[in-house]
C-alpha cells in the first residue's frame, strides 16, 4: 500500500518569512488546524521539512 502524509497546520503564519507562507499555501493549508493529505514523496517531504516548526505530520496507510 502507498503511504500518505497527514499534515496539520498548528502554528500561525503571522510574522513568518514569505518563503514559509508560500510553502504552506503550496501544501494546501489555509487555516489553523486544517488537515490535508498528500502522497509521501521527496517533494512533499522537502516542503514539510522547511516548515516543520509550523505543522504536525503523521504517516498513514492508504
Amino acid at each position: 500500500m502507498a503511504k500518505q502524509l497527514q499534515i496539520t497546520l498548528k502554528r500561525s503564519l503571522i510574522g513568518r518569512p514569505e518563503t514559509h507562507r508560500t510553502t504552506v499555501q503550496t501544501l494546501g493549508l489555509r487555516k489553523l488546524n486544517q488537515i490535508v493529505i498528500h502522497q509521501d514523496n521527496p517533494a512533499i517531504r522537502g516542503m514539510v521539512t522547511q516548515v516543520i516548526h509550523l505543522v504536525d505530520v503523521k504517516e498513514i496507510e492508504a
